[in-house]
């Protein structure tokens, strides 16, 4: 199977704009919970939930299906009893690196310009 087969979305299902095209693949609270939580490297399904919280089973499910398909993880599942399942992001999965520590420095100095706004005020 090529990769364009193993992948669900094609280039005519983006939008042109790229910036458009990346909140496409990453937009959903849970697709960027899950990115920062595969930076470090590899866990399990059980060790994803507990990491990111409260995202149901349903959801992180679905959330790393479509991730799957679109190529930013990878899953490996071993053949034991119980079965284990692990997620690694792929190499395009951690190009978004420099996007997660961006997004990180912006909510870092927004947190800061806040507090410094509530301390004037008090």
């Amino acid at each position: 199977m090529s990769a364009s087969e193993k992948n669900a979305i094609s280039l005519a299902d983006l939008p042109a704009c790229p910036v458009e095209t990346t909140l496409t693949l990453i937009s959903d609270k849970w697709k960027v919970l899950i990115l920062r939580d595969l930076m470090p490297g590899t866990k399990r399904f059980g060790e994803l939930k507990k990491s990111i919280g409260h995202v149901s089973q349903k959801v992180l499910t679905s959330q790393l299906r479509q991730m799957e398909q679109s190529g930013l993880v990878s899953r490996k599942v071993y053949a034991e009893v119980p079965p284990r399942v692990e997620y690694t992001l792929t190499d395009l999965g951690y190009s978004l690196q420099p996007i997660m520590d961006a997004m990180w420095s912006w909510g870092e100095n927004y947190k800061k310009k806040l507090s410094a706004e509530e301390s004037e005020t008090a």
